[in-house]
């Protein structure tokens, strides 16, 4: 029987993305003319065994598509209905709109009430942000759903005056008191402080200064914060410890801070510097492998740093430079944008399990073919057992 039930593991076995890595999520954009259609991406993301995602909208056909999935699913209220629902009735009516319908058949587990407000280039969208983030929850709360759906904002790492040395993290003060308020929300409700962090930002910005090396995660002497004596390896940690400071100096410790957003281009304009495949490639196969270890940053080393990858696909109609519309692992057609190379960094831990290879729908056609065989070996065997136990 050890033979069937071998036969049995590998038929059920998969050869995903990152398996077991419970921290790890990836952004679903979707400003683009050729993605493919939501019932592919679900297939792509099953086959990559991601299963966290966030979309920046409630798109219906997502939602539905995503219904008895095992993906888990934050969603956001665009900007621009901010002074709409932070009217607690018409909260009320959005979340019975884009939430009700669709829980809990798809696992929406947050719902992130805008993206970057604090450094929206329109202002007034500040005073909305609060009174409309208290309102969705109150509505959540309504409808019973508050246990299961966490409620926060995406912030861009432009919302801190300062970041570094780490213990130096501070918000800028034409926030800070709508910041404040924003703060005694997530500590009363225990929800996350969603950080929109680019390393690759900094080293375009002053590549004569930062190390190449420390903003991607490679082997490098790091930095020592001179007020703590934590030793720093690589940006992203030093980025996210900044932010927990700037809390505290707000007087708020303890409400966990989570990546929303962090990645780096495989292209860019000439001056762009940095925004290279082979780049890329290392940034995120070296994060990745931070993930399968669940790390803590070096302040809080104990709390695994939840992290989404941006982004999925290259979206080909977002404005801006050229590295905007290339930050995606993959093409819209499925294919690779780039080799990460993950295939060798499968391990085992006591704390993650991994078995790793980028997939796309080609090989996961073959995947299928190879499964089904597998599958229909095992029933063979199971049949040729049952049929030897009769004999005897």
């Amino acid at each position: 029987m050890i033979h069937v039930f071998l036969l049995f593991s590998l038929c059920f076995s998969d050869y995903g993305f990152l398996q077991g890595v419970t921290s790890l999520g990836i952004n679903y954009g979707q400003v683009g003319n050729n993605l493919p259609p939501p019932d592919r991406v679900l297939d792509l993301l099953s086959s990559l065994k991601i299963t966290k995602a966030r979309i920046y909208d409630t798109n219906p056909q997502i939602l539905t598509t995503f219904a008895n999935s095992n993906i888990e699913l934050i969603v956001t209220v665009e900007n621009q209905m901010l002074p709409v629902v932070m009217d607690p009735q018409k909260a009320l009516q959005w979340v019975s709109t884009h939430i009700r319908p669709y829980f809990p058949a798809t696992k929406i587990t947050g719902i992130a009430v805008g993206n970057e407000v604090f450094t929206d280039d329109d202002t007034s969208l500040i005073g909305y942000l609060v009174p409309a983030i208290v309102s969705i929850h109150d509505a959540l709360v309504q409808l019973g759903l508050d246990r299961y759906i966490q409620v926060s904002t995406s912030n861009s790492l432009a919302v801190l005056e300062e970041s570094y040395p780490p213990s130096s993290g501070s918000f800028k003060s034409e926030v800070s008191g709508a910041m404040s308020q924003f703060l005694q929300f997530l500590s009363s409700t225990g929800s996350p402080f969603w950080i929109n962090a680019y390393p690759y930002f900094a080293y375009k910005d002053a590549p004569n200064k930062i190390s190449l090396d420390y903003v991607l995660f490679n082997r490098n002497p790091g930095m020592v914060d001179p007020s703590t004596n934590l030793h720093y390896d690589n940006m992203l940690y030093a980025q996210v410890d900044a932010v927990v400071y700037a809390m505290f100096r707000l007087g708020y410790d303890g409400i966990e801070v989570r990546v929303s957003e962090t990645g780096w281009p495989s292209k860019g304009d000439p001056d762009e510097i940095g925004a290279t495949a082979e780049n890329a490639a290392v940034y995120n196969r070296n994060l990745l492998r931070r993930q399968m270890s669940n790390e803590g940053t070096p302040l809080r080393p104990n709390m695994r740093l939840e992290v989404y990858l941006f982004a999925l696909f290259n979206e080909d109609m977002k404005p801006g430079p050229t590295s905007e519309r290339n930050y995606g692992l993959f093409q819209p057609d499925g294919t690779m944008a780039y080799n990460v190379s993950l295939s060798a960094l499968a391990t085992t831990s006591s704390t993650s399990s991994a078995s790793i290879s980028l997939t796309s729908y080609a090989t996961k056609a073959a995947k299928m073919e190879y499964q089904s065989l597998v599958y229909w070996m095992f029933v063979y065997l199971m049949t040729f057992q049952v049929f030897m136990r009769r004999q005897y």
